[in-house]
């Protein structure tokens, strides 16, 4: 059989090699009139067209569960919203459309008209399940919305099937996005005791209007450097709190950026060593009257220069003004708050705000707030 085998291919071979054109050709028109390649080219354009469509789907339903989570954190949720968003983000593909295919439901602790989340089937295009340790989160599903309701009809797909009313598959999405306190986040390089926090706030029940807002004199509040007041604890947090001082310098970014990472459970610090950005960094949020957000701590144990601080989680802060080695500041929002002589400080005052990069949601609540998709 071996042999035969090999009579049989050798003048096969043979031919090949006079002409391997003519040889390709024969067998490309074998495909073609057996339809092979014309159905791989069914498979290739239609599927990759489906496969671009849902992608572009699901850039609107991303899009829209971040704005009606947005909205949410900003304290009213505007469902509405998501339509827009979907479509915005949709492409020539989807017809410039997407539809939003349900309500947009979800779980909130603000007062809003959101329904409940069915449990998802674990299909493709379902939302997670709820996120674990998040109370906030919206889920958004939409789907083509080109004239004939359906993905843009695959030519080749509608001639192999011999059905010229073949419209294509409706493309489905969904987007989850929750809101909530911040795990982690990027801060500026200085810290605050939680009893400080607490004093300042009425345990986070009284917040200063955020910016452009000017809030009463009396929400001021003057932080002094590590080592320059007597404080020893408050009787709402548990014992190291506070220490002497309502603020230290954290550990910070070697570029001068006056930021750093802070990840739980805790962080390091640099008592009475500020980043040498910190000045000109402190000033520019200062004549800005931007929002900060800084790490408030629950503990500390500072030995020499080195501080350990155990993360309470992270606040809204807008600086009033500083006094600080480098640089300093008059009080723009409560003049008797001025630091005097050596003293070292940073005024400002404690509201709510909404982080604005990247992070996920899960932490404390102390006026911070981070937006992120979660499925």
């Amino acid at each position: 059989m071996r042999n035969l085998i090999a009579g049989l291919a050798r003048p096969m071979l043979r031919l090949l090699g006079r002409d391997d054109r003519g040889a390709v050709g024969a067998i490309v028109a074998i495909l073609i009139g057996a339809g092979v390649l014309t159905g791989m080219g069914a498979m290739v354009v239609d599927v990759g067209e489906l496969y671009l469509n849902r992608a572009q789907l699901q850039n609107g339903a991303d899009a829209a569960a971040l704005a009606v989570a947005e909205s949410c954190a900003d304290g009213a949720c505007q469902p509405a919203l998501a339509p827009g968003y979907a479509a915005a983000n949709a492409s020539a593909l989807t017809g410039d459309q997407a539809a939003i295919v349900s309500p947009v439901c979800g779980v909130t602790t603000v007062p809003s008209s959101l329904p409940r989340c069915t449990q998802p089937t674990g299909g493709m295009v379902n939302c997670p399940a709820a996120p674990v340790g998040v109370a906030n989160y919206v889920d958004v599903y939409d789907e083509t919305a080109t004239p004939s309701g359906s993905l843009l009809p695959p030519v080749f797909g509608r001639t192999l099937l011999g059905n010229a009313g073949y419209d294509g598959t409706t493309v489905h999405a969904c987007a989850q996005a929750a809101w909530g306190a911040p795990e982690s986040a990027d801060t500026l390089s200085f810290t605050i005791s939680a009893c400080e926090w607490d004093a300042a706030t009425s345990l986070g029940t009284n917040y200063a209007p955020p910016p452009p807002a000017i809030p009463a004199p009396s929400y001021d509040q003057r932080v002094m450097l590590h080592g320059q007041s007597s404080d020893t604890g408050c009787p709402t947090e548990p014992r190291g709190a506070d220490g002497p001082g309502n603020f230290d310098w954290t550990a910070s970014d070697p570029q001068g950026s006056c930021t750093l990472e802070v990840t739980p459970p805790t962080y390091t610090g640099q008592p009475g060593t500020a980043d040498p950005g910190c000045p000109a960094v402190l000033k520019a949020d200062y004549l800005n009257k931007t929002v900060v957000f800084i790490p408030i701590y629950v503990t500390e144990d500072v030995q020499g220069n080195t501080g350990t601080y155990e993360l309470k989680g992270f606040a809204a802060f807008v600086i009033t003004g500083f006094s600080i080695p480098g640089g300093s500041e008059p009080d723009l929002l409560n003049p008797a708050n001025n630091c005097s002589g050596s003293e070292k400080c940073i005024d400002g005052y404690f509201t709510q705000a909404r982080f604005p990069g990247p992070g996920v949601p899960g932490g404390t609540d102390l006026g911070a707030t981070v937006v992120a998709l979660t499925g």
